[in-house]
């Protein structure tokens, strides 16, 4: 970790959080014999229009579309194949932003629609329209509602959850804040119905975080604990404080009061590209190293030249995400490779000054410059020390 935080310190930070991300569930906004709720979007509101208020930038990331449009389908419950899901989401969608944008307007505030796909985060170039068009909102005073596009998406290319856009999305924006809203007070040891679980109030490594998260979430619902987990990894990684907790106490929350469970960063803030390549980027080919080679990106901020691969797996032109990787297939960094897949065979193994000679001076540079790569933690695909 780059520096100390107690769980006060932390509390504070969020108390102080000038941009903050919030994300709440179907199972907070719905039910499946209900629909949406509307005494508890207005509480949300509420909640957010008071932190708008308060000077703050303010990112919703709301589920609920699916939710919402299981009532006027006559839907009991959550359909399993997607059809029904796009369907209900076409439904939903539209009545949610409608209740959003009423209930806003009615405390003086604008709110935005953006829905997003995986391809939005994944590719670099819609990845920068997304920073510019939050960017652009959160600069005119808006409040952007942001919610998967489950209209379009496909169980290919899905997020799967709001979770993981929700911790993008605080990376995205440079959030100092990201509030994980659920239907619990916090974070457990067990599920909260066994006997013996405890409330977990503060964790100060969430990568060695020693808690059961493996039971799923509502039935209206995504994801569930292990996403939420899941996506606190992400935004500590990236430098931002994290607090998951019940919905009901959103303003406690954002206050710095004692409730639900914090995360504190466990790296400093990294440049967007880094952390693009670590999380939002799809990897397009593997990069075999030897041992000298996983040295000396890992433990000697090098970049990667040829003479420390041994194999090359995929199909990427330059400028494409790769996965460094060991000897056993084992993602140790991702970089944006300078060679194209159908270049880097004959080059494996040889020295650039060897190359330059032999196929010209373009050849004489780095398959991956440190600049342009990031080491992740070991087994978790989560960052590491950045080696630049």
């Amino acid at each position: 970790m780059s520096e100390h935080w107690s769980e006060q310190v932390l509390r504070d930070s969020v108390k102080n959080a000038r941009r903050v991300v919030v994300k709440v569930g179907s199972s907070s906004l719905s039910s499946v014999s209900g629909g949406l709720d509307m005494s508890r979007i207005t509480q949300l509101v509420i909640e957010l229009a008071q932190i708008h208020r308060s000077g703050r930038d303010v990112v919703l990331i709301s589920s609920g579309a699916i939710a919402t449009g299981l009532a006027p389908l006559k839907l009991k419950k959550r359909p399993k194949d997607l059809a029904h899901q796009q369907a209900a989401a076409a439904v939903g969608q539209g009545l949610l932003m409608q209740h959003y944008a009423e209930l806003f307007a009615a405390h003086g505030i604008l709110a935005g629609q953006v829905l997003l796909t995986v391809e939005d985060l994944t590719r670099h170039d819609s990845y920068n329209n997304a920073l510019r068009t939050l960017g652009t909102l959160l600069q005119m005073g808006v409040v952007p509602v942001i919610n998967e596009n489950d209209t379009v998406a496909t169980h290919e290319i899905r997020f799967g959850d709001n979770d993981r856009i929700a911790a993008l999305i605080a990376q995205l924006t440079r959030a100092d804040a990201l509030i994980l809203l659920t239907d619990v007070p916090g974070l457990y040891t067990a599920h909260p119905d066994e006997p013996g679980a405890e409330k977990i109030t503060f964790v100060e490594d969430v990568e060695n975080l020693d808690a059961d998260t493996s039971r799923l979430g509502s039935a209206v619902g995504s994801g569930g604990m292990k996403s939420k987990v899941q996506a606190a990894k992400i935004a500590s990684s990236a430098g931002i404080p994290v607090v998951m907790t019940n919905w009901q106490q959103l303003g406690p929350a954002a206050r710095g009061e004692e409730v639900g469970t914090v995360f504190a960063p466990i790296d400093k803030r990294r440049p967007r590209r880094l952390l693009w390549l670590a999380y939002a980027s799809s990897s397009q080919g593997k990069l075999y190293l030897d041992a000298g080679a996983q040295r000396a990106v890992v433990s000697a901020n090098a970049s990667l030249l040829p003479a420390g691969l041994t194999r090359v797996e995929g199909n990427f032109e330059a400028g494409d995400p790769v996965d460094l990787c060991d000897q056993q297939g084992t993602s140790i960094a991702r970089g944006i490779v300078s060679y194209s897949s159908d270049e880097l065979p004959k080059m494996i193994g040889k020295h650039t000054v060897e190359l330059a000679e032999s196929m010209g001076h373009e050849y004489d540079r780095a398959v991956v410059h440190r600049d342009m790569l990031i080491v992740l933690h070991a087994g978790t695909g989560s960052i590491g020390d950045r080696v630049n």
